[in-house]
């Protein structure tokens, strides 16, 4: 059986004479944002509806687990943002979702577009851009003066230690999310269906789901950490 790695091209289009591949990394990117945004109206729309109880107590399973995952990832972006940038979980709690369900779709037979480093880089750039914002806004001072500690000579190296950010946080996911596919090819390839069965099973279990969830856990902490740090929260 033939094993292949490569991220295939899907189809190519040419606008305005421009040559653009569309990669299965866009298109299962595409699809895992169409189901995000289609769940968030439809848990909207659901929870507009509902009513709650004259004690404050909301009638659904579903409310309360909602508003579980909600509250947890309060919580987790207090320690690092404090309470002062809290208002910047939403942005994080997205990020986490989409790496989430990235990770995952391993199960359902897709190529995760975190398995991509056009991905993890892109979001990890988007990182590095939030901190670099957000200290030259809140603590302009501050940052700058960092980048020339403890001497402006070190200025190039300080710029550079910036810039591992986005090198840190996008190859620490992209590589255990590529190794864990190559994995499961490999298993799935190699071996007779028969073998696939529970021992496939068992290893699609920690690669795309626990380790899936774990990568994208830390990714998101540190995202936080390093934003929250810069703030000095």
């Amino acid at each position: 059986m033939e094993i292949d790695f490569s991220i295939r091209t899907v189809t190519t289009i040419y606008p305005f004479g421009i040559e653009i591949q569309i990669t299965e990394t866009i298109v299962n990117t595409w699809i895992i944002m169409a189901f995000m945004i289609i769940g968030a109206f439809v848990l909207r729309h659901f929870f507009e509806k509902a009513k709650a109880k004259k004690d404050g107590v909301p009638e659904s399973n579903l409310q309360n687990a909602v508003e579980l995952i909600v509250e947890t990832m309060e919580k987790l972006a207090t320690g690092p943002l404090g309470k002062k940038y809290l208002w910047l979980d939403n942005w994080f709690f997205m990020l986490l979702a989409f790496l989430i369900f990235s990770n995952i779709s391993g199960l359902l037979t897709f190529r995760p577009p975190t398995a991509d480093a056009a991905t993890t880089l892109a979001l990890s750039t988007a990182t590095f851009l939030i901190v670099q914002i957000m200290a030259l806004r809140f603590e302009p001072k501050a940052h700058l003066k960092s980048l020339v500690q403890p001497f402006p000579i070190f200025l190039p190296m300080n710029i550079i230690g910036e810039l591992a950010i986005i090198i840190s946080l996008g190859f620490r996911i992209f590589g255990n999310i590529l190794a864990g596919t190559i994995l499961m090819g490999l298993v799935y390839g190699l071996l007779p269906w028969f073998a696939t069965i529970g021992f496939g099973a068992a290893l699609s279990f920690y690669f795309d789901l626990f380790a899936g969830v774990i990568q994208a856990l830390i990714f998101c902490m540190l995202s936080m950490t390093f934003v929250g740090n810069k703030l000095k929260t």
